[in-house]
């Protein structure tokens, strides 16, 4: 997800649906899904100082099987059947906010990456739409990938669902160099024959932590990933298959960290 769709199998990017995925994935980072949803609207309901209407505001959820879970073109997880959940609400006024997590199937007492997010988008023509957002990532069930712990804002822009570009600045919330660092995304949505649909995704962002190379902890400031795939939808249905791409020096640096040629996704939204 060049930004996901809420599961990071993509470049990181915001397209084509609401709430926590307004304008981005990855139910970012493939995208933006977690666990929880019901306890989420719950709690959000009972946040709110007024109460929820249907026709002024949505509550949504979301829940999904991934194959792995890929954040900015590195592994959050091994290969292996990621559960993930997401639940969103947003307003006619623009706002959204926006809880999700995943977690193993093998292990699903840990949970593998939380995400929490506030955004505000705005409608700039009839065929233009901006979006700002506040977002918080948490690995808490691995050590390596606790190492990307974070605060992102990001600003992004968005032609008819079709072509979306982002903005991001990042700030880790652990270990000792806490400089701002950048990523630039864009993604490409577009619609085929049969409910299937063209996924294109490209970004660069600069490394959040040093990668490892053979003779050591390599000093390469930036890195490029994307994605290329097919989207089936249907309903509340929808079938993600991406091919996954690092640059080949950082796929060699990162290691463990560098993701599967492929990754897929299956998703169920309400």
């Amino acid at each position: 997800m060049v930004k996901s769709h809420p599961f990071h199998g993509k470049a990181r990017a915001l397209p084509h649906r609401a709430g926590l995925d307004r304008i981005e994935p990855h139910i970012r980072s493939n995208s933006l899904i977690r666990i929880g949803a019901g306890v989420v609207s719950i709690a959000i309901m009972a946040w709110l100082p007024t109460p929820l209407h249907a026709q002024s505001t949505n509550i949504s959820g979301t829940v999904a099987l991934s194959s792995q879970l890929v954040d900015r073109g590195l592994a959050i997880t091994p290969v292996t059947p990621i559960f993930q959940a997401a639940a969103s609400w947003t307003s006619p006024t623009g706002w959204s906010l926006g809880l999700s997590a995943g977690t193993e199937v093998r292990s699903p007492g840990r949970v593998s990456e939380a995400l929490a997010q506030a955004s505000r988008y705005w409608s700039l023509s009839s065929d233009w739409q901006m979006q700002a957002s506040l977002l918080y990532y948490d690995y808490p069930s691995n050590a390596r990938s606790g190492d990307f712990n974070r605060v992102e804002t990001g600003v992004s822009w968005v032609y008819r669902d079709i072509l979306t570009f982002g903005l991001s600045a990042i700030t880790l919330t652990g270990g000792n160099d806490q400089r701002p660092r950048g990523a630039a995304d864009v993604n490409f949505h577009w619609p085929l024959a049969e409910h299937f649909s063209l996924s294109v995704g490209a970004g660069v962002a600069q490394n959040l932590i040093s990668p490892y190379g053979p003779y050591g902890y390599g000093h390469t400031s930036f890195y490029g990933y994307g994605h290329a795939g097919l989207v089936w939808g249907y309903g509340p249905w929808r079938i993600d298959l991406d091919r996954i791409m690092i640059d080949p020096e950082s796929r060699q640096q990162w290691g463990s960290l560098a993701p599967a040629s492929w990754v897929g996704t299956i998703s169920w939204s309400f």
